[in-house]
């Protein structure tokens, strides 16, 4: 690849970021003059008077530019092969409503009718309840907007991953490790096709090298002949994934990939899996600084999570008061005692709080183990938990553990009610309450006991990062059926999968599944 095809590729970037923002531009207008309509239609007939009312009134001068400046701002326009469409989705929806924002202090500056008040427009009517059309007039814009960019960009990103499954618009890249690392960045490039980002060799990470192939592609000489290499081979971006034995050399590397007018990506030797959320990169006065660590929920995401939380166990709780007062009541007359247990948890930050729940067991001393017997009766058999282990002073020589603060299904302290609660789940409700006061989440990892994290955290490997969020009544390892007597290492790996992955809508869809599937489950315990 010579230096006319390097103006060819970024001609044809450009050709494409002229087509994205033009379809952009026609989707704005387009919802510009949608809004527009449906408050004409409204108010006095869809054919305005004047013609300048069709350059006017649906704000398409004001709209349109800040939008596409909004877009630009936000990195729309860059080139994002490896970034899937759900982020760059969401990237979307925040930009449009910062566009959105910027839109309606601009017109309430300048003075324009639609936010200043209704002179020269009639009110509008909708379902038998007058309103003000220009506010009409901007909700609808609201919806529209942001509705018709997403399904614009998500046809555009379709087109174009079926280009690139023909062959087209395909970018040209050199794997720079030919170890373990080079390998999994090529598999993963290899299996995400729709990037457009084709492999065409390695080079080794090694000064010299004797190896040709590696993971089915060439290994075109090592460290010692880059410079020769990419310029015979020429590529149009270098993923750098070079094994911690040599990251003393990076810097050196990526010194002399600056002749080179190609793009650079560098892949660090770490393990995603005790992760909790992904990585960034960010700059402090010049500084970069890798977020290997970050947890999602601060910011704008813990605010948000914080008002679904409020409004769900509002909600929650006034949906399922009766069932809670017949809870109580059923608890009260089958057996002695307080109706609400309560016990000390863990949640966020090793922060301690008490849970409450309905007693579905004969009173005991919050105290004493779960496994010690009533007089007269013989102890439950002790919980297992099968997996794999951390190895260190701690460990078991074998890879099963004995849980003796779990309950067993055959407790003979559980009460018939107290059993028809558990399988139903309705001795969680009292938790509401501590979501409402904010030392629960509605989603999150499971709380658990002191005694029993003191023991998980030197046995289990990324136990700890589970209290990077608030502890939670529901999560994704519940609603996929691991509760009660089932595996901790697949619980464990389930709770991570949530904390990295954590976003508004996994919350949401998480509460979705605990409708259908959280309540009654055969390992409800």
């Amino acid at each position: 690849m010579g230096p006319e095809n390097d103006a060819l590729l970024k001609q044809r970037h450009q050709l494409f970021v002229a087509l994205l923002a033009a379809a952009d531009a026609s989707v704005v207008i387009a919802a510009c003059l949608g809004a527009w309509a449906l408050r004409r239609v409204m108010i006095e007939g869809f054919w305005p008077v004047s013609w300048e009312n069709w350059i006017k009134e649906p704000l398409i001068l004001f709209t349109l530019p800040i939008v596409i400046a909004s877009l630009w701002v936000s990195g729309l326009y860059r080139p994002m092969r490896d970034r899937n469409i759900v982020s760059e989705l969401s990237q979307l929806a925040r930009a449009t409503i910062a566009a959105l924002v910027a839109l309606v202090v601009v017109l309430w500056v300048i003075g324009n009718n639609v936010i200043g008040g209704t002179e020269g427009y009639a009110p509008a009517r909708l379902l038998g309840h007058q309103m003000d059309s220009g506010r009409l007039q901007i909700g609808t814009l609201a919806i529209l907007l942001p509705t018709l960019l997403g399904l614009e960009r998500a046809c555009f990103r379709l087109a174009l991953r079926s280009i690139r499954r023909r062959g087209w618009n395909l970018r040209h890249v050199a794997v720079l490790g030919a170890g373990r690392l080079g390998q999994i960045t090529c598999r993963t490039l290899e299996r995400n096709l729709w990037t457009g980002i084709k492999v065409s060799y390695f080079i080794s990470h090694l000064d010299h090298t004797k190896r040709t192939q590696w993971s089915g592609h060439p290994i075109r000489g090592g460290l010692a002949d880059l410079e020769t290499t990419l310029e015979t081979h020429r590529v149009d971006s270098v993923f750098i994934a070079l094994p911690n034995a040599r990251a003393s050399v990076l810097s050196n590397v990526l010194e002399r990939l600056e002749r080179f007018a190609i793009d650079v990506r560098i892949v660090p030797d770490v393990q995603l899996r005790f992760t909790p959320a992904r990585m960034s990169v960010n700059e402090l006065d010049g500084m970069p600084i890798l977020s290997y660590r970050e947890n999602t929920q601060y910011g704008l995401g813990g605010i948000s999570k914080r008002a679904l939380d409020i409004l769900g166990s509002l909600v929650g709780i006034v949906l399922f008061s009766p069932v809670m007062l017949a809870c109580a009541a059923a608890v009260a007359m089958t057996s002695p005692g307080p109706v609400i247990f309560r016990q000390r948890r863990v949640s966020i930050g090793g922060e301690k709080f008490n849970i409450y729940k309905f007693r579905t067991m004969r009173l005991v001393d919050d105290e004493q183990p779960l496994s010690c017997p009533l007089p007269g009766t013989q102890p439950p058999p002790p919980r297992s938990i099968t997996g794999t282990p951390r190895a260190g002073v701690n460990s078991p020589p074998a890879d099963r553990f004995r849980i003796d603060g779990w309950t067993d299904h055959d407790d003979p302290r559980i009460t018939p009610v107290g059993r028809f609660l558990r399988r139903t789940s309705l001795d969680e409700l009292p938790q509401l309450f501590n979501v409402l006061f904010g030392r629960m989440s509605l989603v999150g990892p499971r709380p658990e006991r002191p005694e029993l994290i003191a023991r998980f955290r030197e046995d289990w490997r990324g136990y700890m990062l589970r209290q990077h969020v608030k502890a939670g009544i529901t999560g994704w390892a519940q609603v996929n059926g691991l509760r009660g007597q089932t595996s901790l290492r697949k619980r464990l790996q389930y709770d991570l999968f949530y904390i990295r992955h954590w976003s508004l809508w996994f919350d949401l869809r998480i509460l979705l599944l605990t409708a259908f599937r959280g309540f009654v489950h055969p390992n409800a315990r």
